[in-house]
């Protein structure tokens, strides 16, 4: 992350709450359509895709393009939550453990990585679900659609309907895939951003920035997509009826394998990756963006 000092915690959070909505706006659509990929094959519905190109051609025939923002709502108010906490507290950590005396290495990068994600997942955990919801809608018949009108409309519907474990349906993956997303996407670009500065392939700008954004998205994809996969099976299902698809992340991962094989740990992978990269590469830029300006605009005049 940035190397910027003298930036308060609350301007840290600020700025990473800012660059993730800003990253959201530009993949929604990708996010859309991993969602819908992830559900594929569940119970045996024929409505599902065959791959993320004949999802997206059925998605604009039946729903329209405006159907690929399906859920934005709640996509920029998880971003406003999840990846706010998720880069605020890493920052913050961080920055505590160094006034602790460690120095900022791999080991100390990691700890900070699983602290944001555990502390993220339980603030963001309603609105994963609210968004996991909503921009699986349209797949379902007409009769069967939830139909929330935003955010708040499916947080108060989940909350009176369902209660407290719908709200919170599938926290363990959540928390899960938080700790290892939070640490994979940022410590992996810490290291390489690193590497690129020590042997001076370049120096501290938005090429570098771009470089290790790419990098670390591969790695965030690669590691989480199993947990995605998971996260998104048990926050679909429905809560109301007692009777749940899954009871736990090890019951969600052994029926996906034992159903529809290990390849199905990674279904929804392309587009995954695809929403992935440039959602990295916008957050990270932007944050590093927003910091520099920060530094030289507010920072730097005091």
């Amino acid at each position: 992350m940035s190397e910027k000092r003298n930036v308060p915690s609350y301007v840290r959070f600020g700025i990473a709450g800012l660059s993730g909505m800003g990253a959201t706006l530009f993949v929604q659509p990708l996010d859309l359509l991993k969602t819908r990929m992830q559900l594929s094959g569940e119970g045996g519905n024929q409505r599902d895709h065959k791959s993320s190109l004949h999802a997206l051609r059925t998605i604009v025939r039946q729903e329209g393009v405006l159907g690929l923002y399906s859920g934005l709502t709640a996509n920029l108010f998880r971003q406003a939550t999840y990846t706010t906490c998720r880069m605020g507290i890493y920052q913050v950590t961080l920055d505590s453990l160094k006034k602790y005396g460690y120095q900022e290495n791999l080991p100390t990068q990691i700890v900070a990585g699983l602290v944001g994600g555990f502390a993220a997942a339980f603030v963001a955990t309603p609105s994963d679900v609210a968004l996991v919801r909503m921009t699986a809608d349209g797949r379902l018949p007409a009769y069967e659609r939830r139909n929330y009108k935003n955010i708040f409309d499916a947080l108060r519907r989940i909350a009176l309907e369902e209660g407290r474990k719908g709200v919170f349906a599938g926290l363990q993956p959540t928390i899960l895939r938080a700790m290892v997303a939070n640490t994979a996407q940022l410590v992996s670009y810490s290291q390489a951003k690193q590497i690129l500065l020590s042997n001076g392939y370049f120096g501290d700008n938005i090429k570098c920035h771009f470089v290790s954004s790419l990098f670390s998205g591969l790695v965030y994809a690669t590691t989480t997509c199993p947990l995605d996969v998971a996260k998104t099976r048990m926050q679909y299902m429905q809560t109301t009826t007692g009777d749940v698809m899954y009871n736990n992340i090890g019951d969600a991962l052994a029926k996906t394998v034992q159903k529809e094989g290990v390849t199905a740990l990674w279904k929804g992978f392309g587009p995954l990756y695809t929403r992935c990269a440039p959602h990295t590469v916008l957050l990270l830029i932007f944050s590093e963006q927003l910091t520099s300006l920060y530094s030289h605009h507010i920072v730097d005049n005091n």
